[in-house]
């Protein structure tokens, strides 16, 4: 078993071999149209909640609970300096959905949070976990929030050819979502042929370099 490799860095540039710039996965997905949001923020606006501000707050959450998680995962401590009481008390108690999913399996992680990039498609990314779980080499992808959203899919078949192209075999995929409180639960979504999903994420990185070439913003 390889040595457990795993980063921090919060903000990450990707780059070629040659030091030619690359998008990363998150921006390329970002093209994606999200009719969800527009919904969301009028359904808080209808009852007078401003959301901009809730978003920064569940935002807030969210990133620790997943820095938490990474820290079950790597044993690598969290700066808790920068977060509320109230957000580190949601976040410990949305963790422990995770560490309850993780006493079911065995789990043992091998990249965590490595930036990756593809030379053959000009694209980068950072990995949540590649592991080898139950003994089969899984990719796990971790989203705090309340539901699954189809985009989540094609970024997780970008993050697949990432850890392929740079030697990393991977059998399975797993999205694990990880609510940041009582009301929007836990939730195990498994998948192993991304293909489509890739060719969704090819288009729309096609989509990127040409309105580079094109000079839009």
């Amino acid at each position: 078993m390889d040595k457990l490799k795993h980063s921090t860095k919060a903000h990450t540039v990707y780059k070629l071999a040659d030091g030619t710039r690359v998008p990363g996965a998150t921006t390329i997905t970002g093209i994606l149209n999200k009719p969800y949001l527009i919904k969301w923020a009028n359904d808080l606006g209808l009852e007078g909640i401003d959301s901009t501000k809730y978003r920064d707050e569940a935002a807030a959450v969210g990133t620790l609970a997943h820095a938490l998680v990474q820290e079950n995962l790597t044993g690598e401590k969290v700066d808790l300096t920068q977060y509320s009481a109230m957000d580190i008390d949601l976040a410990e108690n949305a963790v422990l959905s995770f560490l309850e999913w993780r006493k079911t399996h065995d789990c043992s992680p091998i990249i965590c949070e490595v930036p990756l990039v593809s030379e053959r498609m000009k694209f980068g990314g950072t990995v949540d976990c590649y592991c080898m779980l139950d003994g089969v080499p899984t990719l796990l992808d971790f989203k705090t929030g309340k539901a699954v959203y189809d985009e989540y899919f094609v970024q997780l078949a970008a993050y697949k050819e990432l850890l392929e192209e740079n030697g990393h075999p991977v059998k399975t995929c797993r999205i694990l979502r990880i609510g940041r409180d009582d009301t929007e639960g836990f939730e195990e979504r498994t998948i192993q042929h991304t293909d489509k999903y890739f060719t969704i994420f090819a288009d729309l990185l096609d989509i990127y370099y040409l309105k580079k070439e094109l000079g839009w913003k």
